[in-house]
């Protein structure tokens, strides 16, 4: 006797029993990408990419407000008044941003989001703590000769960073000295490998994407 046609068959089915997306149809398709959480992105160097470029509109905002924060500063926050603070929070300052070099310095070897941004922002913030140094030390006497403003002491700074003088700034004091000698050696170990590491990670994400005429590809199929 002849089997009915709408009966349910006990063979299994080749066909999908979801939707054709290839995906659980009980998980919600995400808001940003149009994807399910589930599914597959094409890798997890796609994802990685996608995350990693959300940092950079951030890196201008960012270091302009390093260095507006610098201008805006009260003045006499710190300075010959308080010398215990002052030396206080200078070491505090650097001990941190050296902390937090070396852990994103790390995280630029594993190729995580978020470094490129983050140390650039420290190794300006470090720059603009020495900067902020050798501003409240120009108000001791005897300690600097032609350093008079915050732009002075930038400039001093960034002299020192790259190991030039013109002379037209003048060390005295040895507190001063002690400083330069310290941001010397701060740039030296700490300044340099996070620049290491930066132009490496940028180096490595150039190398991985793939060339501008490949995308445009078609098979002539």
């Amino acid at each position: 006797m002849a089997q009915r046609s709408d009966e349910p068959s006990d063979e299994p089915s080749d066909e999908p029993s979801g939707p054709a997306t290839g995906v659980p149809s009980g998980e919600p398709p995400d808001e940003a990408t149009g994807e399910r959480s589930g599914a597959p992105s094409g890798g997890g160097s796609g994802r990685r990419t996608l995350w990693s470029g959300h940092g950079w509109p951030l890196l201008g905002p960012v270091t302009a407000a390093l260095f507006v924060a610098y201008f805006l500063v009260p003045e006499h926050t710190l300075g010959p008044e308080r010398p215990v603070l002052s030396w206080t929070v200078f070491g505090i300052g650097l001990t941190a941003i050296a902390v937090l070099l070396v852990k994103h310095m790390r995280d630029a070897l594993f190729d995580r989001p978020g470094t490129v941004v983050a140390l650039v922002s420290l190794m300006c913030l470090s720059v603009l703590l020495f900067s902020s140094a050798y501003f409240v030390m120009s108000h001791h006497p005897g300690e600097f000769t032609g350093l008079r403003t915050r732009l002075d002491a930038l400039y001093f700074a960034l002299l020192t960073l790259a190991t030039l003088s013109y002379g037209d700034i003048t060390p005295h004091g040895q507190s001063v000295r002690l400083v330069i000698l310290l941001q010397i050696v701060y740039t030296l170990v700490f300044l340099t490998a996070a620049a290491t590491s930066l132009t490496g990670k940028l180096r490595r994400s150039a190398a991985s994407r793939p060339p501008r005429g490949r995308d445009r590809q078609r098979d002539p199929d």
